[in-house]
């Protein structure tokens, strides 16, 4: 990979973003790359929890500019170039979906600037750390356009409406400190390191509890969002019926009482018919 290195330790997966010459920005590599990268991890099921960090100043620029320099790909100049369009970003707004739709948590570690596609990007997390330094800016209003890749969507989920609406009209940047306030990060650290270690602590605790249990959260927590109480009630039924186990919980309480590490069996392998 060229954009991103993907390694796993004790069944925590670490996507790095690693073009810190380039501000990590998002150009067509980028995208193929994440997704492939995301697929892997969501089809292999051994890790049980992934932390998406970066190098160099900043998290993300957002997406290369030169991206939009040749139109190829945004043809305004025709009725048919421009209903193509909805299928280019459909497109992309699928690869940032993964991470709100893979089988496991997912950590994000925030330093310096959050820009344009990353804002897209990192709200599609569950869980967001940043450092003192990081501010995070809806820039596409700058750039003459709108935010169109899931900023828009998640965003007025996780921070007041107004505030949105703030960032999105003007293009200000939003410093970590706010952002932490708003409920947008869950902590601001001083350095990187510490961020990082951080995060990486939060993983092995989930990667401490029942795979099937976390994934089962993950599905309620993100249903419930989008759905009525009622609803979500019932949904909360179908998922407890179907993933119950009681080993696991009989070696939850077990290992607790004995004060040791508990030990519960992976997600399995998802497999593809298109692999067939």
């Amino acid at each position: 990979m060229q954009c991103f290195s993907l390694t796993e330790q004790d069944h925590i997966a670490h996507l790095v973003l690693n073009r810190p010459e380039a501000m990590n920005t998002m150009h067509p590599l980028f995208w193929r790359e994440l997704d492939e990268a995301l697929t892997k991890v969501h089809r292999e099921g051994s890790a049980r929890a992934l932390v998406i960090s970066s190098t160099g100043k900043h998290f993300s620029a957002g997406m290369s500019l030169d991206t939009f320099s040749g139109n190829h790909l945004m043809d305004d100049t025709t009725p048919a170039g421009r209903a193509a369009i909805f299928d280019v970003v459909t497109d992309i707004q699928t690869t940032f979906t993964k991470i709100e739709t893979l089988r496991i948590p997912v950590i994000a570690a925030i330093q310096g600037g959050c820009i344009g596609g990353a804002v897209d990007m990192v709200t599609a997390c569950c869980i967001r750390y940043a450092t003192a330094d990081a501010f995070f800016c809806i820039q596409e209003i700058n750039i003459g356009m709108v935010a169109d890749v899931g900023t828009l969507q998640r965003l007025p989920k996780l921070i007041p409406l107004g505030v949105v609406k703030e960032l999105a009209y003007t293009g200000r940047r939003m410093p970590a400190a706010r952002a932490r306030e708003y409920g947008l990060v869950n902590e601001v650290f001083d350095t990187q390191a510490v961020m990082l270690e951080a995060a990486m602590q939060c993983a092995r605790e989930i990667a401490a509890k029942p795979p099937v249990a976390v994934w089962g959260t993950k599905q309620v927590i993100n249903y419930t969002r989008d759905h009525s109480v009622e609803d979500s009630l019932r949904q909360m039924g179908w998922v407890q019926g179907a993933i119950w186990s009681n080993a696991n919980v009989r070696e939850s309480v077990t290992a607790m009482k004995e004060k040791r590490a508990a030990t519960f069996a992976g997600l399995p392998p998802v497999g593809s018919f298109l692999d067939l």
